[in-house]
């Protein structure tokens, strides 16, 4: 199997880079090798390689500043995912395309299923709704969107790093408890992502995230936990609780984006749970 993976350097495009199975003849594409919001050239990217599958794991993901560039998170998010859709289409290559837990608008009480009905608060939620909508429309159903929810990786700009620098400085830190989702490891995501691939029936929408159910708020207690054990922080970090409107920001939250990974469990999937997952990173983190 031939696989091209746009968005190479980015946390889960490390991952799968890192993650490849032996078996499969890996290209890797960050920016600077292929911008896919330049049609002419995704076309000739794919024409070029010849790829059996293509995974889309390249993104706008600065939530708070797609609010004040929209126009920049709709051509990456929504026209770039729609030029590759087309360029698998004229190419006959297989699609998987990441996507978020943004897409829903966190009313619910009970884990938002694949076919939940979508509603966005944010432009970066937005714009990857539409994407996933032109993914399916263009490749008429064959292809595959994978949500997936608050990564986090070793390397990068994520939560679970941005903790840790405010801790190691501060012995503290304040953190909204009232958003609920599922942290889920970069790691986890390229691994389902590589199970996908290897069943070429599954089409649609899924949802993937580690097990579990956690606030920010938790997240960043376990982290100042687990840190303190792996000597990444000091012992006693004080992480006080907040609401969402005390920390103020461009984009809205949904407040509840936990994801029901039912159609992939019953396949014979198992998550692990987040916090075993934490622990993983930060033992990566501690390694360098």
């Amino acid at each position: 199997m031939k696989a091209l993976v746009t968005g190479a350097g980015g946390q889960v495009g490390r991952a799968l880079v890192a993650t490849v199975p032996p078996h499969v003849q890996l290209i890797a594409v960050g920016h600077q090798e292929l911008d896919i919001t330049d049609e002419a050239a995704v076309m000739s990217c794919l024409r070029a390689h010849t790829p059996n599958v293509v995974v889309n794991a390249a993104a706008h993901t600065a939530v708070d500043r797609a609010e004040s560039e929209p126009d920049l998170a709709r051509r990456i998010n929504t026209q770039g995912a729609e030029y590759l859709a087309r360029a698998a289409r004229a190419t006959r290559s297989r699609l998987v395309h990441l996507s978020t837990d943004f897409v829903f608008d966190g009313t619910s009480s009970r884990p938002y299923r694949p076919d939940t009905p979508t509603h966005p608060l944010s432009v970066y939620g937005l714009t990857k709704r539409d994407g996933e909508q032109v993914v399916l429309d263009t490749l008429q159903g064959q292809g595959v969107v994978l949500r997936t929810s608050w990564v986090y990786a070793a390397q990068g700009a994520n939560f679970v790093r941005t903790m840790l620098r405010v801790m190691a400085a501060n012995r503290s830190a304040r953190v909204v408890a009232d958003q609920v989702g599922t942290p889920t490891a970069a790691a986890s995501v390229a691994q389902a992502v590589w199970k996908i691939l290897e069943n070429p029936s599954l089409t649609g929408i899924h949802h993937w995230s580690d097990a579990g159910v956690a606030s920010w708020y938790d997240l960043a207690v376990a982290v100042a936990e687990e840190g303190a054990q792996l000597g990444l922080l000091p012992a006693g970090v004080s992480v006080t609780p907040i609401a969402t409107e005390d920390y103020p920001t461009p984009a809205r939250r949904p407040a509840y984006s936990v994801l029901d990974k039912s159609s992939l469990v019953a396949a014979g999937w198992v998550p692990l749970h987040w916090r075993a997952q934490l622990r993983v990173v930060l033992g990566e983190i501690k390694r360098g």
